[in-house]
């Protein structure tokens, strides 16, 4: 039984087949929010970005949403392999103070999660931002109109009229949640984003923290982002409300491929989309795209026959050791789904199923 498959689109596929998988084909890595679900990839993320992208040389460009834009943060530090080891044993380890019954509070939450962060980045911004080839672009969610303030009653309302108006179509959500790219000044994102309202904000030292806790910042859960600097005013969300798994116009890159480690085979273009299965379909955009994903058959392998997600907090309660314990097992055994890459990356020819 195989942990690892590889999706891809026509042309990514037939290049693939003819001379297999170099790190210098690689020109953009998507990183999707998902929230505990991400944990499976933190074995691969460490090969790919401490073993395997530094034998080349060339820009990569790091787009991340939610714990994806925490992935790839960690991923531009000088010591990418226990940057993102810390990623994972921060995730496994997080708990917050709660009455019994209730859910821990939202401003309670914030805070814990952007003093971690702070831990983390705190004086290490520039790291990030000198990286010598990697360029990050942290996807966040700014409420507009109805939704441009924060309120008890006025932010439930606001999310059923964008609920609304993304079943009619993901463009009408824009007049409720813009999209917002907080990019490394040096380069812009090299990806059209004229399919969605879209603002850009130069990623800096004194936004990153700010900027990273807001694509985190799920509504309800966490208390919304304000006064991010440099940044327009109004109240910032998690990026996968907007872009859930970053389904973007890669094809327009043009040469070169984007590698997706993802913790499942299709990609869903907005958090309120999931429930739309007609829109979770391949594109012409992702024709240049590699996606590794686990096999069903190998998840059903993990502890729980399943993927770590954001419902075990619930089902485990206040046993958080016992919460911490199967998220613990569960990112050891994903060791595989490195090893199996690892031994892709040395064939010549690779042979890849159709993305559906």
């Amino acid at each position: 039984m195989k942990a690892l498959q590889v999706l891809a689109g026509p042309a990514a596929r037939k290049r693939l087949l003819e001379r297999g998988l170099q790190p210098s084909d690689i020109r953009a890595i998507p990183a999707a929010a998902g929230g505990p679900k991400g944990l499976i990839l933190n074995p691969l993320d460490r090969f790919v970005f401490g073993q395997w992208l530094p034998r080349s040389e060339q820009v990569v460009h790091l787009l991340g949403a939610s714990i994806g834009a925490w992935r790839m943060a960690s991923a531009c530090l000088p010591d990418a392999d226990a940057a993102l080891a810390d990623l994972a044993a921060d995730y496994i380890a997080q708990r917050y103070e709660h009455a019994p019954g209730k859910a821990p509070k939202p401003r309670h939450v914030s805070e814990l999660f952007e003093a971690k962060l702070v831990e983390r980045f705190g004086g290490r911004q520039h790291e990030v931002l000198s990286h010598p080839r990697f360029r990050l672009h942290v996807f966040t969610s700014r409420g507009v109109r109805a939704l441009a303030r924060d309120g008890r009653v006025r932010t439930p309302l606001g999310y059923l009229g964008a609920f609304a108006s993304n079943a009619v179509s993901r463009r009408a959500m824009g007049g409720f949640l813009e999209r917002v790219i907080f990019s490394d000044p040096r380069d812009r994102l090299p990806v059209p984003t004229h399919d969605y309202r879209t603002q850009h904000v130069e990623l800096t030292a004194a936004n990153m923290e700010r900027s990273i806790l807001a694509s985190c910042t799920i509504p309800f859960w966490l208390e919304a982002v304000a006064s991010i600097p440099g940044a327009p005013p109004g109240p910032y969300w998690d990026g996968g409300i907007t872009d859930y798994h970053l389904h973007l116009d890669y094809a327009a890159l043009g040469d070169g491929l984007v590698l997706y480690p993802h913790f499942q085979k299709t990609l869903v273009p907005g958090w309120l989309d999931k429930a739309l299965r007609h829109r979770h379909r391949a594109s012409e955009r992702l024709a240049n795209v590699v996606l590794l994903s686990p096999s069903a058959e190998w998840v059903a392998t993990l502890p729980g026959g399943k993927i770590p997600d954001r419902s075990d907090f619930k089902a485990f309660g206040d046993d958080h050791d016992a919460r911490e314990d199967v998220w613990r097992r569960s990112t050891e055994e994903s060791v595989r789904l490195a090893e199996e890459f690892e031994v892709l990356t040395r064939q010549s020819s690779i042979e890849a199923l159709p993305l559906p």
